[in-house]
């Protein structure tokens, strides 16, 4: 194969049609992030999106370390706030800020970071087609001219070939159901977006709300993006009337009830089992369709970021691979990658959730009481260290967490600590 990119047509089934190196279905992180992957990689990429973009997504919009770690190279990110403080509250009670002097994090708008991502792609060399809703994939039959070939069929009928497909088509994955995804939790997130007067937006610039929630398991957050506040809540699958009085009453008592939302939305969010399958012969899932998220704060877009790029990237090396045996091994090695890194926080983050579940007093004490928490909270942020590297590199973590949530967890290192915080009027400093 060529390793510069090349029209579709220049390779052909043995019926005539043509045949896509690699075929990426969903045009998120997730999904930009494989076809920039697996274009720069020179190979001729087919990028599908059921929407038309810039399309809204219900998000927070939080870019912590990782996120940004994961970008193409020169991509600029439109940050709508850059977050300097924290402020913790445990149920509306017992409120505290902490400020550091770096920046944790940064806000954008999703509809503008997915569409400047799949730009990305496009440079690369990716071909875009939205308003394509797939309907499934068939790996056998006679759409299927040959054993290294993946029929993509979309609604309407419309059949499209590729040598390798990366199912990136979101939590609710048609992809995901065809490689038999298997999810260990799903929780329901609310959120509105809330314009807000130029006084109330300044009140929020550079700092955020994080408050643990009534139910177990459960949390809120305030997103300051320019004039709009992003308010919005999640908790388990199943208590979706006391989600929706818990977002009711957060809003309240935030005084932005009176404030007219532009819009409200929901999502399920949805994380894999520890034997949940990420392949399935020449056709990989990754992002949401994969059920990869953090299950504790379930951030998932250093997740889809990250998995894309794996994904992406093995997707490549399975278009290249001529029988079942090199496409099962390309198939381990992406499984592989991703359980060392993501799989190893996902388990973390696992263990965190339920002690969360049992003791939320507890996390918001530490947070907002104890230096190396906050510290520790800092560093996540800003992609200093990660929650499995922080388990294996401190011992007092690591018994506090085989003490409250038992779990072997092996030993390894993390990045040095620094202490970069400042006092200010009524917050509290580490």
């Amino acid at each position: 194969m060529s390793g510069e990119n090349s029209s579709a047509d220049d390779v052909q089934a043995d019926g005539g049609q043509r045949v896509w190196d690699v075929v990426v279905v969903g045009a998120g992180p997730a999904g930009a992030s494989a076809a920039y992957a697996a274009a720069v990689a020179g190979r001729r990429v087919l990028l599908l999106e059921k929407a038309e973009l810039p399309r809204y997504k219900t998000c927070g919009g939080g870019i912590i370390g990782p996120s940004r770690d994961a970008l193409p190279p020169g991509f600029e990110l439109p940050f709508k706030d850059r977050v300097h403080a924290v402020t913790f509250s445990h149920n509306g009670r017992f409120t505290r800020t902490r400020r550091s002097k770096q920046m944790m994090f940064g806000l954008i708008n999703r509809p503008e970071f997915d569409q400047q991502l799949v730009e990305h792609a496009q440079k690369a060399g990716a071909e875009l087609r939205t308003g394509a809703a797939v309907q499934r994939v068939e790996q056998h039959g006679s759409a299927v001219p040959d054993r290294r070939t993946v029929a993509v069929v979309l609604q309407g009928g419309e059949t499209l070939l590729a040598r390798a497909v990366v199912g990136a088509d979101g939590s609710a994955s048609r992809i995901g159901a065809h490689v038999g995804v298997k999810l260990d939790q799903v929780d329901l997130g609310l959120e509105a977006e809330i314009p807000v007067p130029e006084t109330v937006a300044e009140d929020w610039k550079g700092r955020v709300l994080i408050d643990w929630g009534p139910m177990p398991g459960s949390y809120g957050w305030v997103f300051p993006k320019d004039d709009t506040l992003t308010v919005g809540v999640i908790s388990a699958r199943g208590e979706g009337a006391a989600t929706k009085r818990y977002l009711e009453d957060f809003i309240a008592r935030l005084g932005l009830a009176g404030f007219e939302p532009s819009i409200s939305s929901g999502h399920l969010t949805r994380c894999r089992a520890d034997d949940s399958p990420l392949s399935r012969g020449r056709v990989l899932v990754c992002g949401d369709a994969a059920g990869l998220l953090e299950p504790w704060t379930r951030e998932g877009i250093s997740f889809a970021l990250r998995s894309g790029r794996l994904a992406g990237e093995w997707a490549v090396r399975i278009a290249e691979a001529h029988d079942a045996v090199d496409t099962r091994r390309q198939a381990l090695n992406y499984a592989f990658a991703i359980k060392a890194g993501l799989g190893v926080e996902m388990s973390v983050g696992k263990r965190m959730l339920a002690v969360f579940e049992r003791r939320p007093g507890l996390f918001h004490a530490a947070l907002t009481g104890f230096r190396p928490a906050w510290r520790a909270f800092k560093e996540i942020t800003q992609g200093r260290t990660s929650l499995g590297e922080l388990i294996r590199s401190h011992p007092l973590a690591q018994r506090a967490l085989t003490t409250l949530a038992p779990q072997p967890v092996a030993a390894g290192s993390t990045a040095e600590a620094d202490a970069d915080d400042t006092d200010s009027e009524g917050s509290v400093t580490s």
